[in-house]
């Protein structure tokens, strides 16, 4: 069985402390996640979890065995780097079978098993060429091969698609759950695109100066975010956000900038409201005398299949709006309105906890079990 379990892991280079008492549970046959803005520790846990770093107290198990003190080679992983680091003088096919020659296997076992990986990663008529005569997918794929034909229970990548141009990135995307779909393996993910993180994983861990903020699924993450870190990272376009005053304690919580817009009554009585959220595609754009909020439409961009229109509040906050139709272009310039509906609100109180709405879809998902901010 290869779970993956971390016990209060902890890990700092001297005096700097790079991840701060990670628990984290990965089940056997998972695809999971890390993801987080650069310096967050998602390459060192993942490294952690390889035996590649010792961490500074905690538990790292595979399988329900501690193997925090066993080097890496014992460990029954493999790993994919971000940089290839495939052996520039060998071809293909050596790449792909050094592993299992080092292991002492035969000629022909070898070159079976490295025909069987290369046909299923589509590079099997590549095999007499050097890595310099490859495309940066033909490497990666070659790279994934290599880790592929010892037939592992962990797969661990370290931003393996980072230094791809975007066709080859969404085209590797596919490859990489597909060979999930058919190898079933567990397979750990690092990335800091969060593009990437929805497509691909079961589970998402969402980091942040090292220490886990959410733990969930895509959906989970995208419509139930425990806090305005995750709410604002989860997402593209990010999250619009605006701030909240309270005059008084008697008084309904305001949207500043929005011409005395209050908070749904449903909020009172659940904190204290400081912030409010709103994702671009919860937000339509109406005749200012409709909306609800009012601001300056200065730009669209126009994408083909959706278009972006960004709205400068009186607060000189811009929003960005997810539309499927362009307004009018000469608008542009000119005030528009904003509408939304009360339950596409996210509203996070002064510790940026998010308070849920008692009348939203988020309730099913909130009752899965997510975990918030450790």
């Amino acid at each position: 069985m290869a779970s993956v379990t971390l016990d209060r892991v902890s890990k700092s280079f001297g005096t700097h402390a790079v991840i701060r008492d990670v628990d984290l549970m990965i089940t056997d046959g998972e695809f999971v996640v890390f993801v987080g803005p650069s310096g967050c520790g998602k390459s060192t846990l993942l490294r952690i979890v390889a035996g590649l770093v010792s961490p500074s107290s905690g538990e790292v198990s595979i399988g329900g065995e501690v193997v925090t003190d066993v080097p890496a080679s014992k460990r029954g992983i493999a790993f994919v780097f971000q940089s290839y680091a495939l052996y520039p003088h060998m071809n293909v096919a050596r790449n792909i079978g050094f592993a299992l020659e080092t292991l002492g296997l035969g000629r022909d076992a070898v070159r079976a098993k490295v025909m069987d990986v290369a046909r299923m990663l589509k590079v099997d008529h590549l095999l007499d060429r050097r890595p310099r005569e490859l495309s940066g997918g033909q490497r990666q794929r070659v790279a994934i091969g290599r880790a592929l034909v010892r037939k592992p229970e962990i797969f661990l990548f370290d931003e393996p698609l980072s230094n791809l141009d975007s066709d080859l990135r969404m085209e590797m995307r596919m490859e990489i759950a597909r060979l999930h779909a058919d190898v079933g393996a567990t397979m750990v993910y690092v990335t800091h695109d969060q593009s990437e993180a929805m497509t691909l994983a079961d589970r998402i861990v969402v980091l942040n100066q090292g220490m886990v903020e959410q733990v969930g699924t895509p959906q989970e993450l995208y419509h139930a975010p425990g806090n305005r870190f995750v709410a604002s990272f989860i997402g593209s376009p990010r999250m619009n956000f605006l701030a909240v005053r309270r005059e008084s304690e008697l008084e309904m919580a305001k949207i500043i900038g929005s011409g005395g817009l209050s908070l749904a009554p449903e909020f009172s009585g659940q904190g204290k409201p400081t912030s409010v959220g709103f994702r671009p595609e919860a937000l339509s754009i109406v005749p200012k005398a409709d909306g609800r909020i009012a601001g300056t439409l200065e730009r669209i961009e126009d994408l083909g299949h959706e278009h972006f229109a960004y709205v400068r509040l009186e607060t000189d906050i811009v929003w960005v709006v997810r539309l499927n139709t362009a307004p009018p272009h000469d608008q542009v310039g000119t005030m528009v309105g904003l509408q939304f509906r009360d339950e596409d609100v996210f509203v996070f109180d002064a510790d940026e906890n998010r308070i849920a709405h008692p009348h939203s879809h988020e309730r099913a998902i909130a009752a899965l079990g997510q975990e918030g901010r450790r």
